[in-house]
């Protein structure tokens, strides 16, 4: 396996752990429940994404690993 491969998943685990203190209630409109969700998978899908992204291409850049 990939080193890239542990890494999202690693991440994963701390993107969820840190949107779980999001109070998403107050933010979207009433009875926009399915939107919501929507979009907070979305967000975390991005978040995921340009984290593991970012790490990955500071190690490369910097020849730490």
């Amino acid at each position: 396996m990939s080193a890239k491969f542990f890494v999202y998943l690693f991440v994963t685990f701390i993107v969820i752990w840190a949107m779980d203190s999001v109070n998403i209630n107050a933010i979207f409109k009433k009875n926009k429940i399915m939107q919501a969700r929507v979009f907070y998978f979305l967000l975390g899908v991005a978040l995921i994404y340009l984290i593991t992204n970012f790490i990955i291409d500071f190690f490369e850049y910097s020849k730490i690993v």
